[in-house]
């Protein structure tokens, strides 16, 4: 399969359903949507929406529907809706579908910084990210990854989506916001106990309930330096990687320092979701991850005590 041809696929035909998705998101959450499902003990792990099976419903049919090469590639998404039986169980590549990222905050109403999120993962990285944040700004923005371009900016309804994100303005690394904000998640109970340690190291750690807008948006943009996750999941976490390698940083394990792969994963039963193991430490920034793993070496990897 050839990689620019896929990837060339995916910037023409995705961003209208991105674009089409966020708006049923947007229409959906006026409603009593809440979905009992999951069981972690993690609020924000455990939330579950009618948007996030209809949104994912929505994005595999469309995928199934428009090009051909999609169905050659395998299917992942965070939930279980969707014609998965028609894509290629054996691929070189993955695209990998977060409904609804921030499920939380989008089910109680609170903030704007959920999203419609897809990957083009292989076993060892991620070659296309492209993120849609329905209520940022007036009529919604995108972050986009691809070869060696980050770039973000506002939606225009009036443009094809796909036009849109081609035009999207570019990171230039060196005009690259500075900040010492980094984000914590994963370490159940422990979560704001892990967030003053990183605090204390000469950073500063911010909890999920404090972000104040979507991560690979403030991310991209330099507005956060980071994140320190607790096995993080495949469905968001890889576009945080894609993001750091191409501005230059990486994504690494704490215990050891190496490069994060998505070979190894374990699938976390009570969310019903894969993971990676151990504790990933995750920027563009070298002195960071360095600083970040020093301090979480020693954590203990194992998510859930009991």
């Amino acid at each position: 399969m050839d990689l620019k041809q896929l990837t060339d696929a995916l910037t023409t035909h995705m961003p209208p359903i991105m674009r089409w998705a966020g708006t049923v998101a947007r229409r959906i959450r006026k409603f009593d949507i809440a979905v009992d499902a999951k069981s972690s003990g993690s609020a924000n792990t455990d939330a579950l929406t009618i948007a996030d099976l209809s949104v994912q419903e929505l994005i595999v049919a469309c995928l199934r529907d428009t090009d051909p090469i999609f169905r050659q590639c395998r299917l992942q998404g965070e939930e279980s809706t969707g014609d998965f039986e028609k894509f290629a169980t054996e691929a070189p590549y993955s695209i990998v579908i977060d409904p609804i990222d921030g499920t939380k905050g989008y089910r109680d109403r609170e903030g704007c910084a959920y999203s419609v999120m897809l990957s083009l993962q292989t076993p060892d990285s991620v070659e296309y990210s492209l993120v849609y944040i329905p209520e940022q700004g007036e009529n919604g923005s995108w972050v986009f990854a691809c070869g060696d371009l980050v770039a973000t900016g506002p939606d225009d309804p009036n443009r094809p989506a796909a036009d849109v994100v081609r035009t999207l303005a570019p990171i230039i690394p060196s005009e690259r916001g500075s900040s010492k904000k980094i984000y914590l998640i994963g370490y159940q109970q422990q979560d704001a106990e892990k967030a003053q340690l990183v605090t204390d190291a000469g950073l500063e750690g911010v909890l999920a309930a404090d972000m104040g807008g979507c991560h690979y948006w403030t991310f991209a943009r330099g507005e956060f330096t980071g994140s320190l996750i607790h096995s993080p999941n495949i469905y968001d976490f890889p576009v945080g990687m894609h993001i750091a390698r191409i501005l230059g940083g990486d994504a690494l394990w704490v215990h050891n320092e190496q490069p994060v792969h998505l070979r190894e994963t374990w699938l976390d039963e009570r969310a019903d979701m894969e993971r990676l193991p151990g504790i990933v430490a995750c920027s563009a920034d070298r002195g960071v991850l360095k600083t970040l793993c020093e301090l979480a070496r020693d954590w203990n990897p194992v998510r859930y005590q009991d």
